[in-house]
């Protein structure tokens, strides 16, 4: 379902506007566009900067038109925001600078997509903005990169394994685990937003009560994110950590929504290590960050140790990889799935984001609108995109 505008014939200029390009990530995107977008899409860079958005033309070698607006810009965004189908942004974190590019989407209902992993602010543009983009069309799906396509569509496509193993459709309760691995590093973007996430729990608890009173639950369904805790997987055979991430509740969200997860779906989302010295070094150490994050002055010295639009070199990038590895049980049935790629914070992720705005400005999707999960809007028609990309989805057992 495209946006009432789109829908009902207005003109948009453009399929894709990318904005954030100018920095890391949305760099690695931009190049990803140029180089996989079909002939005779119709996209454009967006950022604050007119030199900077031409010196990302002049490298990437195509012509791209620009578009010079700030993330504060209201007026500025929605113009923008009526030019085209689709809105992918980068520019975090999300709760400083998001919140008026949602907010321009929904009011013209224009498809958007984000590579957030800040519950707060996912939260805060449910409460404020579903009911608009409900009434216009605008399909507003957050967390299109690493958080939290891998383990979303990881969670649908180990779904769809399992009615395949019980022989069509699921009618039992259904529990799963997500396993994520990786050897990749974070951006300075994703350092930023997790010190700020860490020094806002309450803020952070206030936004999940305001949505829970808003958000309609599923009728003779329901669909949990459950916490877990630290023990040995003897199906997969890691020492599992819980991760205090988004991704549990995306995923959980998706199982409220698609009846296909079954009457009773319950997910827990954790980091495997081969050892239990890693597996408690990586808890002390996530609790050490989320103690340091309290208090304002360490906070601001985290934070310029690891400045916002910096990355690692391409060359660490091609070393690293990532897998998440699931395992659905369903009355005695047990499917084991696994994702994989390459450096989950920059190159795939980059990928993710490119490739859910074409497919929301192209593909043939299931008619839903207001806030989406990755899995509820787009599902298998991003899945066979992402397999053509290179990242892979598999069942192994």
């Amino acid at each position: 379902m495209a946006g009432m505008a789109q829908a009902s014939g207005s003109p948009r200029t453009y399929d894709v506007v990318l904005l954030g390009a100018t920095g890391f990530t949305g760099g690695l995107t931009a190049d990803y566009l140029a180089a996989h977008a079909p002939a005779g899409l119709r996209w454009a860079i967006a950022g604050r900067s007119k030199e900077k958005l031409e010196a990302v033309r002049d490298r990437l070698g195509v012509d791209v038109d620009l578009v010079v607006v700030d993330s504060s810009d209201e007026a500025g965004l929605r113009e923008m925001a009526a030019q085209t189908k689709v809105v992918a942004t980068t520019v975090g974190p999300y709760l400083e600078y998001g919140a008026p590019l949602v907010a321009a989407c929904a009011q013209e209902g224009t498809d958007y997509v984000d590579l957030t992993g800040e519950p707060e602010f996912v939260d805060r543009m449910y409460v404020d903005h579903q009911a608009t983009a409900e009434a216009s069309g605008a399909r507003l799906v957050h967390c299109c990169g690493f958080d939290s396509i891998p383990h979303d569509l990881g969670a649908y496509f180990t779904i769809q394994q399992l009615a395949d193993a019980v022989g069509g459709e699921i009618t039992t309760p259904v529990t799963m685990r997500g396993v994520a691995r990786s050897n990749g590093t974070f951006s300075g973007g994703t350092f930023h937003s997790a010190l700020n996430a860490f020094s806002r729990v309450r803020q952070m608890r206030e936004a999940m009560q305001a949505r829970k009173r808003l958000e309609p639950r599923p009728e003779g369904r329901r669909s949990r994110a459950v916490s877990g805790k630290p023990m040995r997987d003897s199906v997969l055979g890691y020492w599992l950590v819980p991760l205090p991430t988004i991704d549990p509740f995306v995923v959980a969200r998706s199982g409220a929504a698609l009846a296909s997860y079954g009457p009773d779906f319950r997910y827990s989302h954790y980091a495997g290590t081969k050892t239990v010295r890693y597996a408690a070094g990586g808890a002390v150490g996530a609790s050490a960050l989320a103690l340091a994050a309290q208090v304002p002055p360490v906070r601001n010295l985290l934070k310029s140790r690891v400045p916002q639009g910096t990355g690692p070199s391409e060359k660490r990038r091609e070393k690293a990889w990532f897998t998440v590895e699931f395992v659905a049980e369903t009355a005695g049935t047990t499917v084991r799935t696994k994702v994989s790629g390459g450096d989950p914070g920059y190159t795939e992720t980059a990928k993710m984001l490119a490739e859910s705005a074409l497919c929301l400005a192209l593909d043939d999707n299931p008619p839903t609108s207001g806030q989406v999960t990755t899995a509820q809007a787009m599902g298998d028609a991003l899945l066979t995109r992402l397999e053509a990309a290179g990242i892979t989805f598999e069942r192994v057992g």
